[in-house]
């Protein structure tokens, strides 16, 4: 069974800089989609980023040029950089992965392994 641990949330002024990490255990993650969602209070979680097993990804427009998705196949793990945060950030981010996808959904419906969140938090 695969097990999804998210790390690097935290409270960060707004224009600032978190850098989230997701370890993957029980299986490898060569082959499988991984990616993340976001929740804020009273809302819907929301698609954030998604990178394939051959690098393709897919971003949010609310996003775009802020946040870098990356993977390291090597340690299990996925990355997402977020640069220039805004309060509108806020919220729980969650890390994601389906094995077997080819191109990277943006629905959460796609996915099948999910970790437990972590909280990022953006002051202004």
């Amino acid at each position: 069974q695969v097990q999804l641990v998210e790390s690097g949330g935290g409270l960060v002024q707004a224009g600032g800089s978190l850098r989230l990490s997701c370890a993957a255990s029980g299986r490898t993650v060569n082959g499988c989609t991984m990616g993340w969602f976001r929740q804020a209070p009273g809302k819907e979680r929301e698609f954030v980023r998604a990178i394939g097993w051959n690098g393709a990804n897919t971003y949010a427009d609310s996003v775009k040029g802020r946040f870098a998705i990356s993977r390291d196949n090597a340690k299990n793990t996925v990355y997402l950089q977020m640069n220039n945060l805004k309060p509108e950030d806020t919220a729980v981010y969650f890390c994601t992965m389906k094995c077997g996808m080819v191109v990277p959904s943006r629905r959460d419906d796609d996915y099948d392994s999910w970790g437990q969140g972590t909280q990022v938090t953006v002051s202004s």
